[in-house]
């Protein structure tokens, strides 16, 4: 898994980087198929914004956050990925479950 972490008009340190990396392994235990994260933390005038694209097999998720605070911001989005991660993760299963197999197929008796 590929981390990208910007920050557009706010300085990313130390302790933020650590923050998204602790809150960004709680989506990964959820589902480990993630080929890229790109998280980019920004700051107009009094909001502060998170926004997240993660690249899945198949899909790219996008999620955008914002609030007063960062680490609140920070919070949200990583509520609302993780939403979005089991969402994926269950059309994915039940995908793979209930089309194609030989089971799913209608049986034409002869006439």
């Amino acid at each position: 898994m590929n981390l990208n972490l910007t920050g557009n008009h706010v300085d990313i340190t130390p302790a933020m980087r650590e923050y998204v990396l602790s809150k960004i392994d709680k989506i990964t235990r959820h589902f480990d198929h993630v080929i890229d994260i790109s998280v980019i933390l920004s700051v107009e005038k009094l909001n502060q914004k998170a926004e997240a694209t993660i690249h899945v097999k198949g899909k790219d998720i996008f999620v955008e956050a914002d609030g007063p605070d960062m680490y609140a911001s920070i919070d949200s989005l990583v509520d609302k990925l993780d939403r979005q991660i089991l969402k994926y993760k269950e059309k994915n299963i039940d995908r793979r479950n209930h089309h194609g197999g030989l089971k799913d197929q209608e049986i034409k008796e002869p006439e």
